[in-house]
């Protein structure tokens, strides 16, 4: 398919699918957010999600592929790019390029690496720090799993450095997303690009929140 040998193909799906994960960014936030309502508001919310086996491993599995497709799209076309204008990282020619723009694949693989590690942490439950319980109701206490992780410094501020390079991430493709796509225009920029650094920087702050109220106390066992 055309779509997928064309640099313009590979940059719609690159953005297509940047979305997507853009979506489940905001829907993964609002279920981390029911621990602001105690231990029995993420545990219930766990709980739920435990008992769609088949609809969450079909959600994990659908975003996994397009997790590979838009890094796979995303190196190639860094590389592709890289090679048409060889002295671009040498001499820069584009006044309007931020440091967002210029390091998307950096902030993309650390992103990348957080996942595989939050992951190992609080799905595989494969790292030390994490405390595996039932609570009184007898379910899966995942508060007391994450007041715990969280509750260490450089745990939080690991997760806080994430979040970071999330939101570089994100404030650059969002408007990208937009230029790609073809629904912006010189008018339209400014607001696209100010747009996307707002919306990053409440879901970075969002995410923060979390380990920040836990170091504080404001959320404890």
């Amino acid at each position: 398919m055309r779509i997928l040998t064309s640099s313009v193909g590979r940059k719609i799906l690159m953005s297509i699918t940047g979305q997507l994960l853009i979506l489940f960014i905001l829907i993964h936030l609002i279920g981390n957010s029911t621990i602001f309502f105690g231990p029995n508001g993420i545990n219930a919310y766990a709980e739920h999600l435990h008992s769609l086996p088949p609809l969450v491993w079909a959600f994990r599995l659908f975003m996994g592929a397009a997790i590979a497709v838009h890094i796979c799209y995303g190196v190639m076309l860094t590389l592709e790019n890289k090679a048409a204008n060889p002295g671009a990282y040498a001499v820069k020619k584009n006044l309007k390029a931020s440091f967002a723009s210029e390091n998307m694949i950096w902030t993309g693989l650390l992103v990348l690496a957080f996942i595989v590690y939050h992951l190992l942490q609080f799905t595989v439950h494969g790292t030390p720090d994490v405390v595996i319980g039932l609570d009184s109701a007898n379910r899966p206490d995942v508060f007391r799993m994450v007041v715990t992780s969280f509750g260490n410094g450089l745990i939080a501020l690991a997760y806080a450095f994430a979040m970071i390079m999330l939101f570089l991430h994100l404030s650059h493709g969002i408007p990208s997303f937009l230029q790609t796509m073809g629904w912006n225009n010189e008018k339209t920029i400014p607001a696209f690009g100010t747009g996307g650094k707002v919306i990053s920087a409440v879901l970075m702050l969002a995410y923060i929140s979390i380990p920040a109220v836990i170091l504080a106390g404001l959320l404890k066992l």
